[in-house]
């Protein structure tokens, strides 16, 4: 049994030590046939330095790594094209003069490596450009340029405008050299999270190849199920691969389905299903933009975005919908082509993510975290008990041991979504399987909870200061029909309506219908 090469980005590494290896060369080759300057975006923790190292020991003719890999047979290993490889992963750097030393320190790296020598090692773009000529000269091959993190200084300080502005401009000063040493370059490749635009970025370099969305791509980071299965075998044993699916698969760049590596890896070493990848990183400033813009937190579910609202973004002009796309947290579900212009369904990939960012947008939403999680485990108790009258005891005390002073300082409860947001994120961060806006032939329901033994949780909630509409909450439901959708598949279906008011900051109705298989109502 090989060993899980969990957190290991190192080809030689994994070759060497006995790592099991999910074979990506052949998109290697596939890369060096098909042009010379790409530049992918995938989540962190995804495989983007693997692909990197996979491709710098690739291009500098290390073939006794690709013994047992396709891109063996596949691949002129005579050639030993210098590479000058870039990365802004390790540390935080705080301001332009911080990025620049770094800069020069990674070039510095560069010329030791690739026996060269430069003259211009205090101008940035100077020496980047004569290192590429003077290294391309020595070697008698054009170099290879892999960035890695290219993005991840500007993402470090997203928050604060104007460093991270600094910054981008700093970057832009390194990057624009690629386009005037194409003389000189066989192939470059570029990786990060986020996308920026080439005009904030990488101004003049027009031919770069943004490979992110290219369905013969989607897999290029990440492990399809069959990767998955054949290569990590030994390890699943007699594990549920329609749960391992349902926690860990479901990443789409309009092509195949992967697993998030670090995820798959660290639950096939533990046999645990929880969280791996969301706790590696927080995500501050996208739930300081979601309070910003108030979102309807149960909207993210299923989000319709054009093309041009999840592509490039700038530092000062960031959407909810194209962060939360390009970091991770929603994936698309499927793409529909109108009037020339592409929109996308994104949605949770899965439920660690569905989960996790729940609970994390819960964290901010509770003004006690001690209590959260003492919350979270009566809710679940409520419906393996299957009591309602509990959830509303739960929730009623929830809302009122909330300082007034909590409500001055935060907003979000001035929002209509709020309080439906709050019962969605306690739902979500348990794990349960919740659909927002569930569609039936009468209408939207607000809210669906189904449970694993075939029961289900019908919610509507309404805002009694703001919405108007004559009935309860309760009422629109029986109205509406909505249980129809689920009598015949479902052995309990409970009915309920919650209302709040904002002035009261609490709930002041909760009424509940249980409806079994074949039978009637009864009412609480």
């Amino acid at each position: 049994m090989k060993k899980l090469p969990v957190g290991i980005s190192n080809l030689r590494k994994i070759i060497e030590e006995g790592y099991a290896y999910v074979d990506k060369s052949r998109f290697v080759h596939k890369l060096d046939q098909m042009g010379t300057y790409y530049f992918l975006s995938r989540p962190r923790r995804f495989g983007k330095s693997l692909l990197i190292d996979t491709l710098k020991e690739a291009f500098e003719g290390n073939k006794e790594l690709f013994s047992n890999l396709w891109l063996h047979n596949h691949w002129d290993w005579e050639k030993h094209h210098p590479v000058i490889h870039i990365s802004f992963g390790g540390g935080v750097i705080r301001s332009r003069e911080e990025l620049d030393q770094r800069i020069r320190d990674i070039l510095h790296t560069n010329e030791t490596n690739l026996a060269v020598t430069c003259r211009q090692p205090n101008d940035i773009p100077g020496y980047f450009g004569e290192l590429i000529r003077n290294s391309a000269k020595k070697y008698g091959l054009r170099a290879v340029i892999l960035i890695d993190e290219y993005d991840k200084p500007i993402l470090d300080n997203i928050s604060e405008h104007a460093r991270a502005w600094e910054i981008r401009e700093g970057l832009k000063n390194l990057y624009s050299v690629v386009k005037d040493n194409d003389a000189d370059i066989r192939f470059a490749l570029l990786t990060g999270v986020s996308k920026f635009s080439k005009v904030s970025l990488f101004s003049g370099l027009n031919n770069l190849t943004d490979i992110t969305l290219e369905p013969e791509y989607s897999a290029i980071c990440g492990y399809s199920e069959p990767e998955m299965t054949q290569i990590f075998s030994d390890y699943l044993g007699n594990k549920s691969l329609e749960d391992i699916r349902k926690w860990y698969n479901g990443y789409a760049w309009l092509g195949q389905k992967v697993y998030n590596p670090f995820s798959i890896l660290n639950y096939l070493r533990t046999g645990t299903f929880r969280n791996y990848w969301f706790e590696t990183g927080t995500p501050g400033f996208l739930i300081n933009l979601l309070e910003k813009r108030k979102y309807y937190i149960p909207g993210i579910e299923h989000i319709q975005a054009s093309e041009a609202l999840i592509g490039a973004f700038e530092v000062d002009f960031i959407e909810p919908e194209n962060l939360l796309f390009q970091a991770g947290y929603l994936t698309i579900e499927h793409a529909q082509r109108v009037a020339g212009k592409t929109f996308y369904t994104l949605g949770y990939p899965n439920m660690e993510v569905k989960a996790s960012l729940s609970d994390y947008i819960l964290s901010r939403y509770s003004h006690d975290k001690v209590m959260k999680e003492k919350v979270q485990l009566k809710i679940y108790q409520a419906f393996q008990e299957k009591n309602p009258d509990a959830l509303k005891t739960i929730f009623q005390s929830l809302f009122s041991s909330i300082p007034h002073d909590w409500y001055r300082k935060n907003k979000l409860s001035q929002y209509e979504g709020y309080y439906a947001s709050v019962f969605y994120c306690y739902f979500t961060a348990l794990g349960l399987d919740v659909t927002p806006e569930d569609t039936t032939s009468h209408g939207r329901i607000d809210m669906t909870v189904q449970l694993d033994d075939n029961k289900v949780y019908i919610f509507e909630f309404k805002v009694v200061d703001i919405d108007k509409t004559p009935g309860t909450a309760l009422a629109q439901i029986r109205q509406k029909g909505y249980a129809d959708k689920f009598r015949e598949k479902s052995d309990e279906i409970y009915l309920v309506g919650v209302e709040f008011d904002r002035n009261q900051r609490n709930i002041i109705r909760f009424e509940w219908e249980q409806l079994k298989k074949h039978e009637g109502l009864s009412a609480r």
